[in-house]
């Protein structure tokens, strides 16, 4: 009774990085620096992977993937949060926090399944080249980056449509920059013991499986690199591999640590720095990673810039 005649809230507050007045400017500047440089690094490679040939080859098809779920990704979270550095608004409607979490659920959970399918890509590639071809087809590519987006609608669909039947009655603070899962949880007065099952689950589901897949590829990949004769080639390949699996264990530890292990009380300012991790810096570093540090990917920019005329 208690619980009906509380008013529902209609707001939320998005805590952020605090309410320090003096930092609000400069992380309004750094955020946006951060974003500009994600979404053109991420729109080149989508640009040119859908129009240079030599880029139409299974590696670069799931890396044009992983770019626009990168620019969805961003875009749904740091508009909203540059807004709120540069007005001090800070209120989120409760329809327009769900639908942020929504959209980033489902980026976030199809990046799990990409990266891994990326991870075996590369497995196939190096360490059964003859047979990579026949392996990893167009048709098995198109299929692999359908599972991806698949899951992420389908597990959030589904957390969703339990979470819309919660009933929040106040408080109305999140302590994130954006809204997440286990904040809007706790949030509500209503009984939360199946929502917060399911979130577990499908947490579990959707991280641990994926990181493991992507470490066994790479342990595989570099188990076959050290068999390379040439010392050249073992550090070309050292680099590349280790830089891949820095990133990818960043984005699954981050995950893992904020939504897959029990909760951890009066470490909320640490579960802030995680959801930097996975929300802003992988998307940025990403296409620095995967995409501009490769030969072809350069060879394809120059081309393209020849092309339009900018250079000679």
């Amino acid at each position: 009774m208690e619980t009906d005649n509380k008013s529902a809230i209609t707001t939320f507050i998005l805590l952020g990085f605090g309410d320090a007045p003096e930092l609000q400017i400069p992380l309004f500047l750094v955020f946006l620096i951060i974003y500009v440089v994600t979404m053109a690094g991420n729109i080149i490679i989508i640009v040119l992977v859908i129009t240079d040939p030599h880029l139409h080859i299974p590696m670069y098809f799931f890396l044009g993937n992983l770019s626009c779920l990168e620019t969805v990704y961003t875009s749904t979270l740091l508009p909203r949060m540059l807004a709120s550095f540069l007005t001090g608004d800070r209120t989120i409607s409760v329809g327009g926090c769900f639908i942020q979490l929504y959209c980033f659920g489902i980026t976030a959970t199809a990046e799990c399944y990409l990266l891994a399918f990326m991870s075996y890509d590369r497995y196939l590639a190096i360490c059964k080249p003859l047979q990579y071809a026949t392996l990893m087809s167009r048709r098995l590519c198109f299929l692999l980056s359908v599972v991806s987006w698949f899951c992420g609608i389908m597990v959030m669909t589904l957390l969703m449509s339990f979470l819309s039947q919660l009933k929040y009655c106040g408080p109305q603070d999140i302590d994130r920059f954006f809204c997440d899962l286990i904040p809007l949880i706790n949030l509500s007065c209503s009984d939360t013991t199946l929502v917060t099952l399911l979130s577990f689950i499908a947490s579990v589901v959707d991280s641990i499986p994926s990181f493991l897949l992507t470490l066994l590829s790479y342990i595989c990949i570099i188990a076959a690199i050290i068999r390379i004769p040439s010392s050249d080639g073992r550090k070309k390949a050292f680099s590349t591999c280790s830089s891949h699996l820095i990133v990818v264990s960043i984005f699954y530890g981050s995950l893992i640590f904020v939504y897959v292990l029990p909760e951890k009380e009066g470490l909320r300012e640490v579960d802030n720095i995680f959801s930097v991790f996975y929300t802003v810096l992988t998307p940025l570093i990403n296409p620095l990673i995967y995409s501009l540090r490769n030969k072809e990917v350069k060879k394809a920019l120059r081309r393209a810039v020849n092309k339009c005329g900018i250079s000679k």
